[in-house]
């Protein structure tokens, strides 16, 4: 199976969103009838919408790993795979997928990203690349970093060019909070690329993340990340069913391609390596090429 580059998921990396500060001058006298009520419903909004990002982000595992068995499906044109593998991700230092050889369950691909480097690791020709995100220009074209991937595979908020998303960030989200919806859009802009999550309005949730980026130069790219399958893991609730789907007119053409993990057998296990070492009997070769063998198998 043939696939272009540009499928690889984008995230955009970059200095985390200024916000814009309006000051309010003092009047001798008192605010009018007219301008208080409008000012307090305005304090009344902002603070729902803080509590609705803080709901979504107290979701966040405790758990430092996530391990699981999958079945791992791309679909891109006429092609349509599936394949069993794993996946193991250890907080800020591994995300891990493993494809495998249907029943006889021997590794025959690896991809998996670091803070700092992108290893992929094709073993029925013993080949691998292994470099930094700069290096590779379908991540480093598209803003894509760690911490990005981390948030979207975690089920959790991101804030491009920062590691985490902590308290004194939530305020730089905006919500849409419709009384009668069962969801709320949560929204961040930065330069051409828009976010927005889906949550529950209930239990706060992502069930959905939307990225799109826009340039004159290249098109129009989306990503689009569905959550689902809510299983308990300790006193949260991961999902075990996430897909993404990635599309772009860039050239005026117009690619898509869609990741399936339907996961089995979620757990914490943390007796495993975060690193991988590569035989030294494997041929370093270029990213594209490892990616069309890895993915034509």
């Amino acid at each position: 199976m043939r696939t272009n580059r540009r499928y690889i998921p984008f995230v955009a990396a970059g200095l985390a969103m200024a916000l814009a500060s309006c000051g309010t001058a003092r009047q001798a006298t008192a605010p009018s009838a007219a301008t208080a009520p409008s000012a307090a419903t305005a304090r009344t909004a902002a603070a729902s919408k803080l509590q609705f990002v803080q709901k979504v982000s107290d979701n966040q595992l405790y758990q430092k790993n996530i391990v699981a068995g999958m079945t791992f499906t791309l679909k891109s044109g006429n092609q349509d795979i599936s394949v069993p593998g794993q996946l193991r991700m250890r907080r800020d230092q591994v995300i891990r997928i493993q494809l495998q050889m249907p029943l006889i369950g021997s590794e025959v691909g690896r991809l998996e990203f670091t803070p700092g480097y992108v290893l992929v690791v094709d073993r029925i020709h013993k080949q691998y690349v292994k470099a930094d995100y700069n290096q590779l220009d379908f991540l480093r074209d598209n803003g894509l970093n760690f911490y990005s991937l981390q948030a979207l595979f975690w089920n959790e908020l991101l804030l491009p060019g920062a590691q985490k998303v902590g308290e004194s960030d939530l305020k730089k989200f905006d919500v849409e909070l419709t009384p009668t919806a069962s969801s709320c859009p949560i929204s961040l802009q930065k330069g051409n690329i828009s976010y927005t999550w889906t949550a529950d309005k209930a239990t706060g949730r992502i069930l959905k993340a939307l990225i799109t980026y826009a340039s004159k130069q290249d098109g129009k790219s989306t990503l689009t990340w569905n959550y689902s399958d809510f299983r308990s893991m300790g006193a949260k609730k991961y999902p075990a069913l996430q897909s993404f789907s990635f599309n772009t007119n860039a050239l005026k053409r117009h690619n898509s391609a869609t990741v399936t993990l339907e996961m089995n057998k979620i757990s914490n296990d943390d007796k495993w390596e975060a690193q991988t070492t590569v035989s030294p009997k494997y041929k370093q070769v270029a990213p594209e090429d490892v990616l069309k063998k890895l993915l034509s198998m």
